[in-house]
């Protein structure tokens, strides 16, 4: 009886590290080294797949960190060198209703006012912002993976030093570079 004990907790084992490992995963190479990045593809269906669909058109490669803000987050996908910013996808819904929160970590999409709004910028959370998880009226951000791999950059990152430039704040001084988001094989 106990050997069938075991190997039922052993399949559920199993089975539970096969469900984790079909996560898609993507490595974010970066002038400041590489960040590896779980999607939760089973949680933000729509969100993972635009960020997938971005990734595999190499839109990101050569786009800069152009907000940093060290006790918040660390934000790209959007702006090339020099703050040129780089034609997108039409807008995603926002998938924040997924029951993930923004903790340290966890990287989320950046959007406008509007919920709906979230194209190519993210941002990855530098510590815990569950002011930004959907919650009443608050439409939230949306997570959709978490850094697996390269924490040690981000917070590299986070302490740059930034300043205003052409009506942006928090932008790197010197740029920080997404040299490429490449799925893992």
């Amino acid at each position: 009886m106990k050997w069938k004990t075991l190997l039922v907790g052993l399949v559920t084992l199993l089975a539970a590290s096969a469900s984790e490992a079909a996560n898609p995963v993507v490595v974010m190479d970066t002038s400041y080294g590489p960040i590896k990045i779980e999607l939760f593809e089973d949680k933000a269906p729509i969100t993972v797949k635009n960020f997938l669909t971005y990734t595999e058109e190499k839109f990101y490669d050569g786009l800069i960190f152009h907000r940093v803000m060290p006790d918040f987050m660390i934000q790209g996908g959007g702006f090339e060198p020099g703050m040129k910013e780089r034609k997108t996808h039409d807008p995603i819904k926002n998938e924040a209703d997924n029951g993930l929160s923004n903790l340290r970590g966890t990287i989320a999409m950046a959007r406008t006012n509007d919920p709906d709004s979230a194209t190519g910028q993210f941002f990855i959370n530098i510590v815990d912002n569950k002011k930004l998880d959907k919650s009443g009226l608050n439409p939230g951000y949306c997570v959709f993976g978490r850094v697996i791999d390269g924490m040690d950059v981000v917070d590299k990152i986070k302490n740059v030093r930034t300043a205003s430039k052409g009506g942006h704040e928090n932008i790197p001084v010197e740029d920080i570079v997404i040299k490429s988001v490449r799925r893992e094989k």
